[in-house]
């Protein structure tokens, strides 16, 4: 059970973080162009406020609205997306006192008594907001915003850059079968997770990482992005549609090299980084052109969590990360944006999973063939809205990005996009057909 002194201190450091991820913009970046991927920044810290009072001051506590307009303002089901920009929002000084004063009041209420049930909530609220977080770093990079100030922190430090690209070749999965899902003992996991059930898997071979920007470069240049048998009918209408040639942050320069922009700078398209901002469409369209396939979720679960018995059988306890179930250190995996961006591929080996896939949590969040549907039995948590509205309309991904909390990232957590989107910090990896 999660003690009341570690929640205040996860909740107190969620808070600084998306301070730090929003101070240093000014008052027009707060708001921002009204796009269909992302918030008006202004509006969505309000909103990561709202969310803790709707589901701890008011659901646990029965106290009265911090604001009397809140849920009018930032109740994101009922207000629709379009419409963020126009409402009457408080200044950034209300906006920053109203989610003062919610935090002042969760703190004060966890002085009082330990969580003992009602940590679901506690936790609901703080990993709301970690998502969100990461959310912020996807706006800044979409508007081509700075480097987030934080990245100026000491424990910050650039990514690594030595050559290393990715590990060659596959690793092989006995397949058999798998209890894919958090398992009762779990801490907490959200609704689309539970609970573990048995799936037969064949055996597979996957990638040991990755797809890197080298790999993916020479899909480009062979006209991958120009030749429809690559991209099946509805990643074929979207490349219509979309006209796009390329990644959406690569360009080339004068001396036919690729670039890329990481927030507002332009960069030599580093070779052995995975490659990111690319959509399913795209990751499939690559596979195509390869001859792989993207993983399901189930087998990029199966090889990031299981061990196997001598005889090749998978064992049936799992583990909560690739390497164990030690919590994420540096040299397990690039998390908490200390590294301020991606690191080559082929590095954070403490990391590798028992069958030997490396940053299978970390870096890049890596899309599935799946589509994002309910396990067998599945029930609804308090917060309905998490899962439940967006079944059948989005595909997995799996194992978060390098801004990713690591207190928030596991084995078996999904995450899950409409596969035309590509402001997530997204790669993948791939299958042997």
């Amino acid at each position: 059970m999660i003690s009341s002194q570690q929640l205040i201190e996860d909740l107190t450091d969620a808070r600084h973080r998306t301070l730090e991820l929003v101070s240093d913009l000014t008052d027009e970046q707060l708001m921002g162009p009204q796009l269909d991927i992302i918030n008006p920044l202004l509006w969505e810290i309000g909103h990561v406020a709202w969310f803790h009072e709707k589901w701890i001051l008011r659901h646990l506590w029965n106290q009265e609205p911090v604001r009397e307009d809140a849920d009018y303002l930032y109740d994101s089901m009922a207000i629709a997306h379009d419409t963020r920009w126009d409402l009457l929002l408080p200044s950034r000084a209300g906006t920053l006192e109203y989610m003062q004063e919610v935090l002042d009041r969760i703190v004060e209420c966890l002085d009082s008594r330990e969580p003992e049930e009602d940590a679901y909530f506690y936790q609901l609220g703080l990993f709301h907001e970690d998502m969100h977080d990461e959310a912020f770093t996807y706006t800044r990079q979409t508007l081509e915003y700075p480097e987030p100030s934080l990245f100026s922190r000491p424990e910050c430090e650039p990514s690594p850059t030595e050559p290393g690209g990715s590990l060659p070749g596959d690793v092989e999965v006995a397949g058999g079968t798998y209890l894919l899902g958090a398992t009762r003992d779990s801490p907490f996991v959200f609704d689309n997770e539970k609970w573990a059930h048995p799936v037969e898997l064949e055996p597979f071979q996957i990638a040991r990482t990755a797809v890197t920007n080298a790999e993916y470069a020479a899909f480009v240049e062979d006209g991958g992005y120009q030749r429809q048998e690559w991209w099946n009918e509805e990643g074929e209408k979207w490349r219509q549609e979309s006209q796009v040639q390329h990644p959406v942050y690569w360009k080339r320069e004068s001396s036919n090299q690729w670039l890329r922009r990481h927030f507002q700078q332009i960069l030599p398209l580093e070779a052995d980084l995975p490659v990111m901002h690319v959509n399913w469409f795209e990751a499939e369209a690559y596979c195509r052109w390869a001859g792989r396939r993207l993983p399901t979720e189930a087998e990029w679960e199966m090889a990031a969590s299981t061990e196997f018995e001598s005889d090749g059988t998978p064992e049936e306890k799992k583990r909560m990360y690739p390497w164990g179930d030690e919590p994420p250190g540096n040299a397990h995996a690039n998390l908490d944006s200390t590294a301020r961006g991606c690191v080559n591929a082929s590095t954070l080996g403490d990391g590798d999973s028992a069958v030997g896939c490396r940053q299978m949590i970390g870096n890049v969040w890596e899309w599935t063939a799946s589509r994002f549907l309910p396990y067998p039995g599945f029930v609804v948590d308090p917060y309905k809205d998490y899962s439940e509205p967006w079944f059948g309309t989005r595909r997995v991904l799996r194992g978060g990005c390098w801004v990713t909390r690591s207190r928030l990232i596991r084995n078996t957590w999904r995450n899950y996009y409409t596969p035309e989107r590509r402001d997530a910090w997204a790669g993948f990896r791939t299958c042997a057909l």
